[in-house]
């Protein structure tokens, strides 16, 4: 048991190396981190969504945004697209497709961002949602774990983390992009947060 412990570890070690030693994407996190500041600091919102483990993350970022991160500062406009009962109305009435995109017809708007991840970058829902914010004039960030994938041709930004053949590796990196942009957009409109203590 101990051996497969440590292969683990060592293959997570290998996908964070590997994305440390990456610079477009370490560039792609930057123009993302833009995105959010300039949204947000305009008073527009970010729309977050996905599926599976990729939803828990798009909760993740909105939780960490709306409510608290590191220290206490003012609310920033952010939802995740994660109520039960209107995931399971869309998707009785229009399809399993449209449960983001109707949301963002519906929610978004010039201005705003939408946080679209699916680790494969093909998620339909994902690719509709993502669709529906640039016909409402919004920007799209995208998190993926291949580069060249569909998703990634209906973003603004898409920042991907390959981690390997399985999406778990992917989805760890993924919640470490998301606390670095959160404490990007902090460090810009917070930045007494992270000022040394006298």
């Amino acid at each position: 048991m101990i051996e497969h412990i440590r292969a683990n570890l060592v293959e997570a070690r290998e996908a964070l190396d590997y994305l440390i030693n990456d610079d477009a994407q370490l560039a792609n996190v930057e123009a993302g981190a833009i995105l959010l500041i300039d949204a947000l600091r305009s008073g527009r919102r970010v729309i977050s969504c996905g599926n599976g483990g990729s939803m828990c993350d798009a909760m993740h970022l909105a939780e960490e945004l709306s409510g608290r991160f590191r220290e206490n500062r003012p609310a920033m406009a952010a939802v995740a697209i994660s109520d039960p009962s209107y995931i399971t109305c869309v998707a009785n009435d229009y399809g399993y497709d449209q449960v983001f995109a109707r949301f963002v017809e519906g929610n978004g708007g010039p201005g705003d961002v939408l946080f679209a991840i699916s680790t494969s970058g093909s998620s339909r829902s994902v690719i509709a949602a993502s669709e529906a914010a640039h016909a409402k004039g919004m920007k799209v960030i995208g998190m993926t774990g291949r580069v060249g994938s569909e998703l990634e041709r209906h973003t603004d930004v898409c920042i991907c983390t390959q981690g390997g053949r399985y999406a778990d590796r992917v989805q760890e990196l993924h919640i470490k992009v998301i606390h670095i942009l959160i404490e990007l957009v902090e460090r810009a409109l917070q930045p007494a947060n992270y000022e040394q203590p006298r």
